[in-house]
């Protein structure tokens, strides 16, 4: 189907591989194991929201923006990429961050000072309030600020998923694969969004399973399901609704967001050791950790062929250095 996608500037190096797993396959002794590696997408170590920021820069230079402004958590790769973007495209970035501002600069906070960005600590405030003020501020300094959401999560970034939909299912015609599965972590839904609507699109036979690393899987359906909708009406689909495909498991949440556990820590420590492949803590780390688990408990068996979905996030290992005692 040829969809008339807006306008994107080029971030991300595109097409990413899909490579089998064999020595994870072997480890685990059940489904043929691949990956497809968004955490080589190249801007500021990449990562899946390289994607997103292609049609959101785009959108805010077709605006006349001249300063991205967002938001996230205090690790948040999003931010990070946000302003690698921002630097990219000589446009000044704030990003508001949770918490207070740590003693030691680890992870993605050293990178966001690297790259430039201007970092507001929320000090119990919501996010919310603090971008607010940020965004009045901008304007009374005479700049043109663009507002983007947590995760990169609107229709806009969400966007960039169904595109990246079509670059799968090429991939997969002309490697010959076929999956059982597609599983990813999933938080602010945009990225599980786009597959979840490109698959419908583009007639990805498989299931989209969101491995949850915050909320609860109705909650995370029910804002994956309105995301995908709203995406299909910006892109000038006729009325879709994919609530039936919006498969979300928060069995591995564990201890909470960004809270490292022994799950976590053990699927880093397999994925590094038998692939090569780094996970992040808050993410990715959770959703190997569901796969391990599938498997052990024989959700997923011999026989099927399963696709990890690497959304990135390594550049905040450092910050974490603590809890990942292997």
């Amino acid at each position: 189907m040829n969809l008339n996608f807006p306008k994107s500037v080029p971030l991300a190096h595109l097409p990413t591989p899909i490579e089998k797993l064999d020595r994870l396959t072997k480890f685990l002794n059940g489904p043929d194991l691949y990956i497809k590696r968004d955490d080589l997408t190249g801007l500021a170590t990449g990562g899946n929201k390289s994607r997103k920021l292609e049609y959101l820069v785009a959108d805010a230079l077709n605006h006349g923006c001249d300063h991205l402004v967002t938001v996230g958590s205090r690790q948040s790769n999003h931010c990070r990429q946000t302003a690698a973007a921002a630097a990219k495209y000589g446009l000044g970035c704030s990003v508001i961050l949770s918490g207070n501002k740590p003693k030691q600069r680890l992870g993605n906070v050293l990178l966001d000072e690297i790259l430039g960005a201007h970092i507001y600590w929320t000090n119990g405030r919501s996010r919310a309030d603090v971008m607010g003020e940020v965004l009045h501020d901008l304007k009374a300094m005479g700049r043109l600020p663009y507002p983007i959401p947590v995760g990169g999560s609107n229709v806009i970034g969400s966007t960039s998923y169904v595109a990246a939909m079509d670059e799968f299912t090429q991939q997969l015609k002309s490697q010959h694969l076929n999956f059982d599965f597609i599983v990813l972590a999933s938080s602010s839904g945009g990225t599980q969004a786009g597959i979840v609507l490109g698959s419908h699109i583009y007639g990805f036979s498989g299931e989209v399973l969101g491995i949850s690393v915050d909320s609860s899987a109705e909650q995370l359906q029910t804002q994956v399901a309105a995301l995908a909708t709203a995406t299909a009406t910006h892109l000038g689909l006729d009325s879709t609704s994919v609530l039936e495909h919006v498969k979300v498991n928060d069995d591995y949440v564990g201890e909470g967001y960004a809270k490292v556990g022994e799950p976590e820590r053990e699927a880093i420590q397999i994925m590094a050791q038998k692939e090569g492949i780094l996970l992040d803590p808050v993410y990715t780390s959770k959703a190997v950790a569901g796969i391990i688990d599938l498997i052990r408990w024989g959700a997923f068996t011999r026989g099927q062929s399963i696709l990890f979905w690497h959304t990135g996030g390594t550049a905040s290992l450092s910050a974490f250095s603590h809890t990942l005692v292997l």
